[in-house]
Protein backbone atom coordinates (compact mmCIF):
# COMPACT_ATOMS: atom_id res chain seq x y z
CA UNK A 1 0.00 0.00 0.00
CA UNK A 2 2.66 2.48 -0.79
CA UNK A 3 -0.21 4.31 -1.62
CA UNK A 4 -1.08 6.10 1.28
CA UNK A 5 1.78 7.67 2.04
CA UNK A 6 1.99 10.29 4.91
CA UNK A 7 3.13 13.60 5.45
CA UNK A 8 3.55 14.90 8.65
CA UNK A 9 3.20 18.96 10.06
CA UNK A 10 3.46 19.99 13.64
CA UNK A 11 3.06 23.41 15.21
CA UNK A 12 4.69 24.41 18.06
CA UNK A 13 5.15 26.89 20.74
CA UNK A 14 8.47 28.45 21.99
CA UNK A 15 8.52 29.25 25.41
CA UNK A 16 10.32 31.19 27.47
CA UNK A 17 11.56 29.46 30.44
CA UNK A 18 11.48 31.70 33.50
CA UNK A 19 7.89 33.16 32.58
CA UNK A 20 6.44 30.04 30.88
CA UNK A 21 5.35 32.80 28.07
CA UNK A 22 5.31 32.53 24.93
CA UNK A 23 8.19 33.92 23.24
CA UNK A 24 8.98 35.40 19.93
CA UNK A 25 11.97 33.91 18.28
CA UNK A 26 12.80 36.43 15.97
CA UNK A 27 13.91 33.93 13.42
CA UNK A 28 16.65 32.26 15.62
CA UNK A 29 14.91 28.68 15.96
CA UNK A 30 14.14 28.93 12.43
CA UNK A 31 17.13 30.14 10.55
CA UNK A 32 19.04 27.23 12.70
CA UNK A 33 16.37 24.84 11.77
CA UNK A 34 17.35 25.29 7.98
CA UNK A 35 20.57 25.11 8.68
CA UNK A 36 20.14 21.40 9.48
CA UNK A 37 16.33 20.77 8.23
CA UNK A 38 16.21 23.17 5.25
CA UNK A 39 12.38 23.52 4.07
CA UNK A 40 11.52 20.97 6.80
CA UNK A 41 11.00 23.93 9.11
CA UNK A 42 9.20 26.87 8.57
CA UNK A 43 8.31 30.51 10.42
CA UNK A 44 4.58 31.09 11.05
CA UNK A 45 2.41 34.25 11.11
CA UNK A 46 3.33 34.87 14.68
CA UNK A 47 7.08 34.44 15.94
CA UNK A 48 5.92 32.53 18.99
CA UNK A 49 5.46 29.57 16.40
CA UNK A 50 7.41 27.27 14.27
CA UNK A 51 6.01 24.52 12.46
CA UNK A 52 8.21 21.45 11.43
CA UNK A 53 7.26 19.45 8.44
CA UNK A 54 8.17 15.57 7.44
CA UNK A 55 9.31 14.50 4.34
CA UNK A 56 7.22 11.87 2.37
CA UNK A 57 6.71 8.48 4.43
CA UNK A 58 6.43 5.39 2.85
CA UNK A 59 4.52 4.47 6.33
CA UNK A 60 3.83 5.18 9.59
CA UNK A 61 7.33 3.82 11.04
CA UNK A 62 9.29 5.89 8.57
CA UNK A 63 6.93 9.04 9.68
CA UNK A 64 7.70 8.30 13.69
CA UNK A 65 11.55 8.74 12.82
CA UNK A 66 11.04 11.71 11.10
CA UNK A 67 8.43 13.35 14.13
CA UNK A 68 10.92 12.22 16.75
CA UNK A 69 13.91 13.34 14.78
CA UNK A 70 12.26 16.85 14.10
CA UNK A 71 11.29 17.58 17.40
CA UNK A 72 14.33 16.84 18.66
CA UNK A 73 16.13 19.00 16.24
CA UNK A 74 13.74 21.62 17.71
CA UNK A 75 14.23 21.03 21.24
CA UNK A 76 17.99 21.34 21.19
CA UNK A 77 17.81 24.55 19.02
CA UNK A 78 15.31 25.89 21.14
CA UNK A 79 17.44 24.54 24.20
CA UNK A 80 20.50 27.09 22.31
CA UNK A 81 18.58 30.28 23.18
CA UNK A 82 17.59 29.40 25.99
CA UNK A 83 14.10 28.46 25.18
CA UNK A 84 11.68 25.75 25.74
CA UNK A 85 9.09 24.37 23.40
CA UNK A 86 5.38 22.74 23.93
CA UNK A 87 3.06 21.40 21.95
CA UNK A 88 -0.68 22.14 22.31
CA UNK A 89 -3.71 23.65 20.74
CA UNK A 90 -3.70 27.02 22.58
CA UNK A 91 -0.90 28.37 25.20
CA UNK A 92 -2.90 28.03 28.39
CA UNK A 93 -2.21 32.18 28.88
CA UNK A 94 -0.06 34.03 26.96
CA UNK A 95 -2.20 37.12 25.41
CA UNK A 96 -2.16 37.07 21.51
CA UNK A 97 -2.18 40.94 21.78
CA UNK A 98 1.25 40.69 23.19
CA UNK A 99 2.90 38.54 20.14
CA UNK A 100 4.86 39.78 17.17
CA UNK A 101 3.95 39.16 13.98
CA UNK A 102 6.41 37.88 11.15
CA UNK A 103 8.00 40.15 8.82
CA UNK A 104 6.97 38.40 5.90
CA UNK A 105 4.67 39.82 2.81
CA UNK A 106 2.35 36.92 2.98
CA UNK A 107 1.14 37.54 6.55
CA UNK A 108 1.00 41.32 6.00
CA UNK A 109 -1.21 40.69 3.76
CA UNK A 110 -3.19 38.43 5.58
CA UNK A 111 -3.36 40.60 8.24
CA UNK A 112 -4.33 43.49 6.40
CA UNK A 113 -6.98 41.52 4.81
CA UNK A 114 -8.50 40.04 8.05
CA UNK A 115 -7.27 42.37 10.90
CA UNK A 116 -7.97 41.00 14.90
CA UNK A 117 -8.92 37.70 13.06
CA UNK A 118 -5.54 37.00 12.02
CA UNK A 119 -3.58 38.46 15.00
CA UNK A 120 -6.04 36.63 17.54
CA UNK A 121 -5.61 33.37 15.30
CA UNK A 122 -2.53 32.12 17.88
CA UNK A 123 -2.98 28.54 17.65
CA UNK A 124 -1.38 25.21 16.78
CA UNK A 125 -2.14 22.33 14.49
CA UNK A 126 -1.11 19.06 13.33
CA UNK A 127 -1.87 18.27 9.82
CA UNK A 128 -1.36 14.84 8.25
CA UNK A 129 -1.29 14.65 4.59
CA UNK A 130 -2.40 10.86 2.79
CA UNK A 131 -0.82 9.68 -1.00
CA UNK A 132 -3.78 9.60 -3.16
CA UNK A 133 -3.77 7.70 -6.84
CA UNK A 134 -5.23 10.98 -8.53
CA UNK A 135 -7.93 13.83 -7.68
CA UNK A 136 -10.79 12.43 -8.80
CA UNK A 137 -10.74 9.40 -6.19
CA UNK A 138 -8.78 11.92 -3.14
CA UNK A 139 -12.08 13.98 -4.01
CA UNK A 140 -14.24 11.13 -2.99
CA UNK A 141 -12.12 9.80 -0.64
CA UNK A 142 -12.83 13.10 1.04
CA UNK A 143 -16.30 13.13 0.54
CA UNK A 144 -16.34 10.32 2.88
CA UNK A 145 -14.00 10.72 5.49
CA UNK A 146 -15.51 14.02 6.42
CA UNK A 147 -17.76 11.77 8.56
CA UNK A 148 -15.03 10.28 10.70
CA UNK A 149 -13.25 13.72 11.50
CA UNK A 150 -15.10 14.72 14.87
CA UNK A 151 -13.81 11.08 15.86
CA UNK A 152 -10.64 11.89 15.21
CA UNK A 153 -10.67 15.62 16.21
CA UNK A 154 -12.04 14.57 19.81
CA UNK A 155 -8.41 12.12 20.07
CA UNK A 156 -6.16 15.15 19.75
CA UNK A 157 -8.01 17.77 21.81
CA UNK A 158 -5.54 19.60 23.71
CA UNK A 159 -6.27 22.94 24.05
CA UNK A 160 -8.53 23.80 27.01
CA UNK A 161 -6.90 26.84 27.97
CA UNK A 162 -7.43 30.48 26.33
CA UNK A 163 -6.05 33.66 27.51
CA UNK A 164 -5.62 32.44 31.33
CA UNK A 165 -9.28 30.68 31.29
CA UNK A 166 -10.41 27.61 31.62
CA UNK A 167 -12.98 27.75 28.85
CA UNK A 168 -14.78 24.57 29.58
CA UNK A 169 -13.89 23.40 25.91
CA UNK A 170 -11.47 20.37 25.46
CA UNK A 171 -10.00 21.31 22.24
CA UNK A 172 -11.18 25.40 22.18
CA UNK A 173 -8.41 26.04 19.17
CA UNK A 174 -11.00 25.19 17.13
CA UNK A 175 -13.64 28.02 18.41
CA UNK A 176 -10.60 30.71 17.45
CA UNK A 177 -10.02 29.33 14.33
CA UNK A 178 -14.22 29.63 13.33
CA UNK A 179 -13.13 33.10 13.09
CA UNK A 180 -11.87 32.88 9.47
CA UNK A 181 -13.57 32.25 6.22
CA UNK A 182 -13.75 28.96 4.67
CA UNK A 183 -12.57 26.93 7.70
CA UNK A 184 -14.33 23.92 9.23
CA UNK A 185 -16.12 20.79 7.75
CA UNK A 186 -16.36 20.90 3.89
CA UNK A 187 -18.99 20.81 1.87
CA UNK A 188 -19.52 17.30 -0.38
CA UNK A 189 -18.80 18.27 -4.37
CA UNK A 190 -19.86 15.68 -6.76
CA UNK A 191 -17.06 16.20 -8.97
CA UNK A 192 -13.56 17.37 -8.99
CA UNK A 193 -14.99 19.89 -11.99
CA UNK A 194 -17.46 21.42 -9.16
CA UNK A 195 -14.99 21.39 -6.39
CA UNK A 196 -12.26 23.43 -9.17
CA UNK A 197 -15.30 25.38 -10.30
CA UNK A 198 -15.68 26.57 -6.69
CA UNK A 199 -12.06 27.36 -6.26
CA UNK A 200 -11.53 28.89 -9.61
CA UNK A 201 -14.20 31.42 -8.97
CA UNK A 202 -12.84 32.27 -5.71
CA UNK A 203 -9.81 33.05 -6.95
CA UNK A 204 -11.21 34.49 -9.80
CA UNK A 205 -13.24 37.23 -7.74
CA UNK A 206 -10.05 38.00 -5.70
CA UNK A 207 -11.37 36.18 -2.05
CA UNK A 208 -7.90 34.03 -2.52
CA UNK A 209 -4.75 33.77 -4.75
CA UNK A 210 -5.20 30.12 -4.43
CA UNK A 211 -6.82 26.93 -2.86
CA UNK A 212 -4.17 26.62 -0.10
CA UNK A 213 -6.56 29.55 1.85
CA UNK A 214 -9.34 27.47 1.59
CA UNK A 215 -8.31 26.11 5.41
CA UNK A 216 -11.26 23.60 5.80
CA UNK A 217 -10.66 21.05 8.19
CA UNK A 218 -9.94 18.00 5.41
CA UNK A 219 -9.02 19.62 1.86
CA UNK A 220 -8.01 18.33 -1.31
CA UNK A 221 -4.26 19.68 -1.28
CA UNK A 222 -4.01 22.40 -4.63
CA UNK A 223 -0.29 21.51 -4.90
CA UNK A 224 0.33 17.92 -3.65
CA UNK A 225 -1.51 14.32 -4.43
CA UNK A 226 -2.44 14.29 -1.32
CA UNK A 227 -5.91 14.51 1.09
CA UNK A 228 -4.77 17.16 4.53
CA UNK A 229 -6.44 16.38 7.25
CA UNK A 230 -6.17 19.47 9.24
CA UNK A 231 -9.04 19.34 12.57
CA UNK A 232 -6.54 18.48 15.04
CA UNK A 233 -4.87 19.79 17.91
CA UNK A 234 -0.77 19.48 17.77
CA UNK A 235 -0.85 16.68 20.21
CA UNK A 236 1.71 17.07 23.13
CA UNK A 237 3.82 13.33 22.67
CA UNK A 238 5.13 11.90 19.58
CA UNK A 239 3.19 8.57 20.53
CA UNK A 240 -0.32 10.42 20.31
CA UNK A 241 0.48 12.26 16.72
CA UNK A 242 1.57 9.37 15.24
CA UNK A 243 -1.23 7.13 16.11
CA UNK A 244 -3.66 9.89 15.02
CA UNK A 245 -1.93 9.90 11.89
CA UNK A 246 -1.78 6.07 11.53
CA UNK A 247 -5.90 6.13 12.46
CA UNK A 248 -6.15 9.18 9.08
CA UNK A 249 -4.29 6.42 7.12
CA UNK A 250 -6.34 3.54 8.00
CA UNK A 251 -9.88 5.50 7.44
CA UNK A 252 -8.02 6.44 3.81
CA UNK A 253 -7.23 3.61 2.89
CA UNK A 254 -10.27 1.42 4.27
CA UNK A 255 -12.55 3.92 2.42
CA UNK A 256 -10.61 3.46 -0.86
CA UNK A 257 -10.58 -0.52 -0.29
CA UNK A 258 -14.63 -0.45 -0.12
CA UNK A 259 -14.61 1.64 -3.24
CA UNK A 260 -12.45 -0.97 -5.20
CA UNK A 261 -15.26 -3.14 -4.56
CA UNK A 262 -17.98 -0.73 -5.63
CA UNK A 263 -19.01 -0.22 -2.11
CA UNK A 264 -18.96 3.04 -0.24
CA UNK A 265 -19.38 4.64 3.15
CA UNK A 266 -22.06 6.86 2.95
CA UNK A 267 -21.96 10.60 2.52
CA UNK A 268 -23.41 12.63 5.49
CA UNK A 269 -24.23 16.73 5.06
CA UNK A 270 -21.89 19.16 6.78
CA UNK A 271 -25.17 20.04 8.82
CA UNK A 272 -24.82 16.64 10.91
CA UNK A 273 -21.16 16.25 11.03
CA UNK A 274 -21.12 19.85 12.19
CA UNK A 275 -23.11 18.66 15.43
CA UNK A 276 -20.19 15.95 16.20
CA UNK A 277 -17.30 18.19 15.57
CA UNK A 278 -18.84 20.58 17.79
CA UNK A 279 -19.47 17.61 21.11
CA UNK A 280 -15.52 16.80 20.23
CA UNK A 281 -14.70 20.49 20.99
CA UNK A 282 -16.56 20.77 23.87
CA UNK A 283 -16.38 17.00 25.58
CA UNK A 284 -13.18 15.52 23.86
CA UNK A 285 -13.68 11.55 24.32
CA UNK A 286 -15.65 12.27 27.32
CA UNK A 287 -18.72 12.82 25.56
CA UNK A 288 -21.22 11.48 23.01
CA UNK A 289 -21.28 11.56 19.18
CA UNK A 290 -24.46 11.00 17.11
CA UNK A 291 -24.30 7.83 15.21
CA UNK A 292 -26.39 9.02 12.58
CA UNK A 293 -26.64 5.08 11.08
CA UNK A 294 -28.81 4.61 13.92
CA UNK A 295 -29.84 8.10 15.03
CA UNK A 296 -29.22 8.56 18.61
CA UNK A 297 -26.17 9.20 20.63
CA UNK A 298 -23.38 7.18 21.42
CA UNK A 299 -20.42 6.93 23.93
CA UNK A 300 -17.61 8.96 21.88
CA UNK A 301 -14.90 6.43 22.91
CA UNK A 302 -17.65 3.32 22.14
CA UNK A 303 -17.73 5.33 18.64
CA UNK A 304 -13.48 5.18 18.37
CA UNK A 305 -13.03 1.41 19.43
CA UNK A 306 -15.83 1.13 16.87
CA UNK A 307 -14.05 2.92 13.89
CA UNK A 308 -10.21 0.97 15.20
CA UNK A 309 -12.54 -2.21 14.04
CA UNK A 310 -13.73 -0.73 10.86
CA UNK A 311 -10.29 -0.15 9.94
CA UNK A 312 -9.16 -3.26 11.28
CA UNK A 313 -8.63 -5.38 7.71
CA UNK A 314 -6.25 -2.47 5.99
CA UNK A 315 -4.09 -2.16 9.29
CA UNK A 316 -1.68 -5.11 8.55
CA UNK A 317 -1.14 -4.31 5.13
CA UNK A 318 -0.34 -0.64 6.49
CA UNK A 319 2.13 -1.97 8.86
CA UNK A 320 0.45 0.06 11.72
CA UNK A 321 -1.07 -2.23 14.23
CA UNK A 322 1.27 -0.93 16.99
CA UNK A 323 1.14 2.49 16.40
CA UNK A 324 -2.88 2.18 16.62
CA UNK A 325 -2.80 0.42 19.62
CA UNK A 326 -1.62 3.45 21.05
CA UNK A 327 -5.13 4.64 20.70
CA UNK A 328 -6.69 2.36 23.41
CA UNK A 329 -3.91 3.89 25.59
CA UNK A 330 -5.20 7.23 25.09
CA UNK A 331 -9.01 6.56 25.52
CA UNK A 332 -7.79 5.25 28.86
CA UNK A 333 -5.16 7.93 29.87
CA UNK A 334 -7.48 10.94 28.41
CA UNK A 335 -6.43 13.63 26.33
CA UNK A 336 -3.90 16.30 26.07
CA UNK A 337 -6.79 18.39 27.04
CA UNK A 338 -8.15 15.75 30.18
CA UNK A 339 -4.30 15.71 31.22
CA UNK A 340 -3.88 19.78 31.74
CA UNK A 341 -7.27 20.15 33.45
CA UNK A 342 -6.17 17.53 35.70
CA UNK A 343 -2.61 19.24 36.36
CA UNK A 344 -4.63 22.20 36.80
CA UNK A 345 -7.13 20.75 39.04
CA UNK A 346 -3.68 19.56 41.37
CA UNK A 347 -2.09 22.81 41.49
CA UNK A 348 -4.34 25.70 40.35
CA UNK A 349 -1.39 26.74 38.56
CA UNK A 350 -1.41 27.72 34.73
CA UNK A 351 2.79 28.01 34.80
CA UNK A 352 2.92 24.29 36.39
CA UNK A 353 0.41 23.11 33.11
CA UNK A 354 3.27 24.51 30.75
CA UNK A 355 5.42 22.46 32.44
CA UNK A 356 3.54 19.68 31.99
CA UNK A 357 2.86 20.23 28.62
CA UNK A 358 7.00 20.77 27.97
CA UNK A 359 7.89 17.40 29.61
CA UNK A 360 5.08 15.74 27.59
CA UNK A 361 6.33 17.13 24.50
CA UNK A 362 9.72 16.12 24.99
CA UNK A 363 8.73 13.03 25.98
CA UNK A 364 10.60 9.80 24.58
CA UNK A 365 13.14 11.93 22.30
Amino acid sequence: MSLFTLGIEEEFQIIDPETRELRSHMHQIVEGGKVILKEQVKAEMHQSMVEVGTNICKDVVEARKEVTYLRRIIGEIAAKQGLLFAAGGTHPFSRWQDQEITDHPRYHEIVDKMQDTARGNLIFGLHVHVGIPNREIGLQLMNQARYFLPHIFALSANSPFWLGRNTGFKAYRTKVFDKFPRTGIPDYFSSVAEYDSYVNLLIKTNCIDNGKKIWWDLRLHPFFETIEFRICDVPMKVDETIAIAALIQAVVAKIYKLMQSNLSFRNYSRALINENKWRAARYGIEGKLIDFGKQEEIATKDLIYELLDFVDDVVDDLGSRHELRYIEKMLEQGTGADRQLEVYARTGDLKAVVDYMVSETNYGL
